[in-house]
């Protein structure tokens, strides 16, 4: 049997310009399950009032990331864990793919099936299920798969934020930074969605509630508070919001803070610029001393241990299910 493991990320633009990044976000913002808005309503908005002006300000804002000698941080790690999982899986054709650049999710499909691949093991690299990202991704994969003669035994690995060498990995990182640094306070900060994708029963909040739990029962008696990052557009997302909390930090006492984003598995503009450089000016501003960053795992070799694990476990979720009964 010829075995195959798929990463999938969300994906960035070929280079920081105006022009390429306006290919990547409209690619992203045209996906209606980062948008849920009937395509009348807003394809007039996307065309006239965000592609026109975004790309050029989101441009300036890859540059600050953007490395010369790897690119995209976010590519490059993704490429960096392929790579080093490969290693570990010999006998396996390990691959990534991207949803909204390339390889795109088909190509890399079209690759396994022409590799005459039997099982087929697909890991988003989103620890935490949100229709916004997995849902996404599970809807490539059936677009894919609908009507192929031939289709392998797939396991899709649509959660893992509470499978134990995840959660271990990252109460270790946090462990040494705090160590290292010893902060007032540990600031766990999650990528947002809007409230109205939770009502409708997106899971996602519940699940970076269950991972904070998972980690701070590794790390112990340790001051933490949860937020939620990169807000868009005018609904109402989850709160609390990490941009007004830093800005609050100081006037409690709170000087020195340390931030870590478990919902990103590779350093990106979210964590390097929005949360590293933005977020830390909003803290300093505000009366904050000092602020410091958990890298994300990226090429961490603990994480290519997670994955391995993945994939080489017939049963990914640990018997959490109580836990988040309970949030």
């Amino acid at each position: 049997m010829k075995k195959g493991v798929l990463l999938i990320n969300l994906g960035t633009p070929k280079s920081p310009t105006p022009e390429d990044v306006r290919i990547y976000l409209k690619k992203f913002l045209s996906d209606p399950r980062v948008i849920d808005m009937p395509a009348w309503k807003w394809n007039p908005i996307l065309n006239l009032a965000i592609l026109p002006h975004r790309p050029e300000k989101s441009a300036k804002l890859y540059q600050t990331v953007w490395s010369k000698e790897h690119g995209s941080p976010l590519l490059y790690y993704t490429q960096r864990q392929t790579e080093m999982l490969q290693e570990e899986l010999p006998t396996y054709r390990v691959r990534y793919a991207m949803s909204y650049s390339d390889p795109e999710i088909a190509e890399a499909l079209l690759e396994m099936e022409k590799a005459e691949i039997d099982q087929l093991t697909i890991i988003p690299l989103y620890p935490q299920y949100s229709t916004t990202t997995v849902g996404s991704v599970v809807d490539d994969i059936n677009r894919f798969y609908m009507g192929r003669i031939r289709i392998p035994n797939l396991k899709i690995v649509t959660d893992f934020c509470d499978y134990d060498p995840y959660i271990s990995a990252m109460a270790n990182k946090i462990e040494k930074a705090i160590e290292n640094f010893k902060p007032d306070r540990l600031l766990f900060s999650y990528h947002g969605i809007p409230v109205s994708y939770v009502q409708k029963g997106d899971p996602y909040a519940q699940r970076c509630k269950l991972t904070t739990k998972l980690i701070m029962e590794k790390l112990g008696d340790v001051p933490y508070t949860e937020t939620f990052q990169s807000r868009f557009g005018p609904d109402k997302w989850l709160t609390p919001a990490t941009d007004d909390t830093l800005k609050s930090f100081p006037e409690e006492g709170i000087k020195r803070v340390l931030v870590v984003a478990p919902s990103f598995v590779s350093d990106c503009l979210e964590t390097l610029h929005e949360l590293e450089i933005e977020n830390k000016k909003y803290f300093i501003k505000s009366g904050g001393k000092d602020f410091e960053m958990v890298p994300a795992l990226n090429d961490d070799f603990s994480f290519t241990q997670v994955l391995k694990g993945i994939v080489l476990n017939e049963d990914v979720q640990s018997n959490n299910e109580e836990l988040v009964d309970t949030l």
